[in-house]
């Protein structure tokens, strides 16, 4: 071949690759410019997307509560439960506690303008047995009873123990009994010191656990049982002082139990009446006579030791003390009458013994 017509082959050869790369160059370039469309497509989706606004979740309302309410708490609701109920047997305590009973009376006398407002008060608890209806049902209940003393001395720092079962009356220091004036402290007060507070009310407390009882011995068990608030009024003169009738309990079988007045019987005649009845035999006339000559001879010496200790109390008492004690006024509080409570038959001014009559039941 000759020489020019290879170079013109030659020139073919060179001038079809560079269209064959000029080709794929200008593919290439269109791929690029479609693949960059695409994307500008997805951004402006995803944008649109995005700015969308976005549904909100609805939550399910939930159904609203009833409101609840509650009866506030009186300042002295628990007054009457804080006092010691002197002289219960301790397997009734339960029963006392069993209705709801009201003592709003209570409450309302230290309001103003009530019996106990502005005044310093003791306060002692005690029940009385009574026969009620309840509910259609007929039983004997311990209807439970508050004293309160106005006072500005304690009125007494003893108790009496005494019963008919026991021969003879003891008077004792309240604390040999677990006993005690202590403050009574309102609710509103309670998150305070209690030596910070000036308190106007005392009840009467007491510190023996019923847990414990099981220990003690069957004697001081009952004790509790025979305790009554002692009071006495030296400025008065005590029944016991005037009482001239002895109690007999003469052993024989069996026994004789009666009552000797000295000052009414005459003991030769009630001796003979006492044989004519069968009580008393024959042989037994002198030394019953004998017992009941003693037992006047006791009765006499305590009167006269009564008296003379109301003299001598009397002499060494301060003016503030007699002011104290001629000014003292006790009023008896019985329960509210409530549609859920027994219905109280009867009320009595009567206390105790030793306290006597109230001036008041409310």
């Amino acid at each position: 071949m000759r020489k020019g017509a290879k170079r013109k082959a030659s020139q073919k050869r060179e001038e079809a690759k560079a269209n064959a790369k000029a080709v794929a160059e200008d593919n290439n370039h269109k791929e690029a410019e479609e693949e960059t469309e695409v994307e500008v497509e997805v951004d402006e989706t995803k944008t649109t997307t995005n700015n969308a606004p976005r549904a909100k979740r609805v939550k399910a309302s939930k159904p609203e509560a009833e409101t609840e309410y509650f009866e506030d708490q009186r300042n002295l609701e628990d007054l009457w439960k804080a006092v010691f109920p002197v002289g219960t047997e301790w397997d009734q305590l339960d029963s006392v506690y069993q209705y709801n009973w009201n003592f709003s009376n209570l409450e309302d006398a230290f309001e103003e303008g009530g019996k106990l407002y502005g005044k310093k008060v003791y306060l002692w608890g005690c029940t009385e047995p009574q026969m009620v209806t309840h509910n259609d049902v007929h039983k004997v209940i311990c209807i439970p009873i508050v004293v309160a003393v106005v006072s500005p001395i304690p009125p007494s720092d003893k108790i009496g123990i005494n019963s008919v079962q026991r021969e003879a009356e003891e008077i004792v220091p309240m604390k040999q009994m677990k006993m005690d004036w202590v403050p009574y402290i309102p609710l509103e007060n309670r998150g305070r010191q209690v030596e910070r507070l000036k308190s106007q009310i005392y009840i009467l407390s007491c510190t023996q656990r019923r847990s414990a009882l099981r220990h003690l011995k069957l004697d001081r068990l009952k004790k509790y049982e025979y305790c009554l608030p002692y009071f006495y009024q030296p400025l008065q003169e005590d029944e016991l002082e005037q009482n001239t009738v002895v109690d007999i309990i003469f052993p024989a079988e069996p026994p004789i139990v009666c009552e000797y007045d000295w000052e009414l019987d005459e003991l030769e005649e009630y001796t003979d009446e006492l044989i004519k009845q069968e009580q008393l035999s024959e042989d037994q006339k002198d030394e019953f006579k004998e017992f009941v000559k003693e037992r006047v001879r006791e009765g006499k010496k305590a009167n006269r030791e009564a008296r003379e200790a109301r003299k001598k109390a009397i002499e060494d008492m301060s003016e503030e003390a007699k002011a104290a004690f001629e000014n003292m006024r006790f009023y008896k509080f019985y329960p509210v009458q409530k549609s859920d409570t027994p219905l109280i038959g009867s009320k009595s001014l009567f206390l105790n013994r030793y306290y006597g009559k109230a001036h008041e039941y409310l």
